[in-house]
């Protein structure tokens, strides 16, 4: 999901005449997902390596550098919208199986008729929230898994426990990543308690905008965890310098230092993110 908050008011009806698919005006052919009055993806059919939410781009750098260029993944997205990191892996490394736990059925069905999965994409998608999902998911299974799920404008409490984090990481095969995306803002106090609940897994690394880790804007923060070995930070530092929005990382002791004596979330004290500032939002 997540576009940190801004003020374009993006207005159309889709032609299966569901209010959750919006064309993008300013890109024929495009298209928002729009879920509560939050656009939570943005699909291109013709080109799905542009990925127009600058957080989706965060990810996508750190599928690119956990495993070699073309290299066949198995992919676990918890949260659908638009599909479109899915969309970005079944055309960067093909025969790539994916599986997407999205439990909004109509939602699903009206995103693939408007805008339908390549054939042979390796894409299913299986109605289901993300814990069940998981739960139903055998060990050792999944290359990487990415949370990117919201009720709304925020992730539920339920999906950033160390409970629901063991369990990601017993599906996850040997140096398998988790991909967690967050929405907070100064003074962090959320997001320190997910970094410090997904370094109990390994090796921890956090990604935002500058002007949100300055505590200037509420957004997007990316928490990226591996088992078992390191995560290519080189690597994602030259991606984060080279970013057409360039974004900072806290790795090493520089994460440690944010997180600080933050404790892990558990099911029994697990809350959701925080709410987003009042008026429009939409996430970049």
């Amino acid at each position: 999901m997540a576009r940190t908050p801004g003020t374009r008011d993006l207005s159309g009806d889709a032609p299966a005449s569901d209010p959750r698919l919006v064309p993008d005006p300013d890109h024929p052919g495009a298209w928002f997902v729009r879920v509560d009055g939050t656009d939570q993806s943005w699909v291109d059919p013709d080109d799905p390596t542009r990925l127009e939410f600058d957080y989706l781009q965060r990810i996508a750098d750190v599928i690119d550098a956990v495993a070699f260029p073309q290299e066949r993944l198995r992919v676990i997205h918890l949260g659908g919208a638009g599909m479109s990191l899915a969309r970005y892996v079944a055309h960067t490394r093909p025969t790539s199986p994916q599986i997407v736990c999205e439990p909004d059925a109509s939602l699903t069905e009206a995103v693939r008729s408007v805008v339908p999965l390549p054939k042979r994409s390796g894409i299913k998608v299986r109605p289901v929230d993300a814990r069940s999902g998981v739960a139903a998911m055998p060990d050792d299974y999944a290359d990487v898994v990415i949370l990117d799920a919201f009720a709304g404008a925020r992730v539920p409490a339920e999906l950033t426990t160390i409970e629901f984090f063991d369990d990601v990481a017993r599906i996850l095969r040997p140096a398998g990543t988790f991909v967690v995306n967050i929405t907070d803002h100064t003074p962090f106090a959320y997001s320190r308690r997910v970094a410090a609940t997904a370094a109990s897994l390994g090796d921890v690394l956090v990604s935002a905008e500058p002007a949100t880790l300055r505590g200037r804007r509420f957004g997007n923060i990316i928490v990226t965890v591996r088992r078992g070995a390191a995560l290519p930070a080189v690597e994602l530092a030259r991606a984060a310098a080279g970013s057409v929005f360039p974004y900072r990382l806290l790795y090493g002791d520089h994460v440690e230092r944010w997180i600080g004596g933050a404790r892990p979330f558990t099911d029994l004290d697990a809350e959701p993110s925080p709410t987003p500032p009042d008026g429009p939002l939409t996430f970049r």
